[in-house]
């Protein structure tokens, strides 16, 4: 088979890009494992995703999709990454319709990883990638394990931090951290930011 089918290891922080997340796949059968960097939201989306006991307030991107295939009668079938070029990965997901016909998109694969975790459908990467980027390691210690329930931990603060109002953001702030974030507001033109951190610093003087 030209394809390899891949299962998801575990989420870790990047060790070469600041604020990216390593989503770690590996081979069903082997022992090798092929990890992808990826921006802070397709963290946040993956992570969600695997963690079922966690929903947030309103559908995030990909439920809206998914939501929207439901209503529509189209199931995704499965994602395929088929390239890896200067370092990007390149997939496409198989979607079936209504009258059984299947349609192939072009997608990031963060985001087609993030999709197959919500559809339940499996991941291949083709044989000749997974050749080139794929990586021999034991298997994974309980301290690695650890380091990725740590990760979607930090993903899930953020999320909920997210998800508070502006001003209980701010009461996490120092007056100095608020004055900075007073002159970026202003110069950025994002005026009800900056109003919001003017009521709070006009609090904290009067206190």
């Amino acid at each position: 088979m030209n394809y390899i089918k891949l299962n998801i290891r575990g989420i870790s922080y990047s060790q070469t890009q600041v604020g990216a997340y390593a989503l770690i796949l590996e081979e069903e059968f082997g022992g090798r494992k092929l990890p992808i960097i990826i921006g802070n939201f397709e963290a946040q989306a993956i992570a969600l995703a695997l963690e079922k006991d966690l929903t947030p307030p309103r559908p995030l991107t990909h439920d809206l999709f998914m939501n929207f295939c439901h209503l529509l009668e189209i199931e995704m079938k499965n994602v395929l990454i088929y390239n890896l070029e200067e370092g990007i990965f390149y997939s496409n997901i198989i979607f079936e319709d209504k009258d059984n016909i299947l349609h192939e998109l072009d997608s990031r694969t963060s985001d087609a990883i993030a999709l197959a975790v919500r559809f339940n459908c499996p991941i291949y990467v083709k044989k000749e990638v997974m050749d080139r980027a794929g990586i021999k390691m034991e298997i994974i210690t309980e301290e690695d394990s650890e380091e990725i329930k740590a990760a979607i931990h930090e993903i899930e603060k953020e999320l909920t931090n997210e998800n508070k109002s502006e001003e209980e953001k701010l009461l996490n702030y120092t007056i100095k951290e608020l004055e900075k974030q007073l002159q970026q507001a202003v110069e950025t033109e994002n005026y009800e930011l900056a109003a919001s951190i003017r009521d709070e610093l006009s609090k904290r003087e009067k206190e």
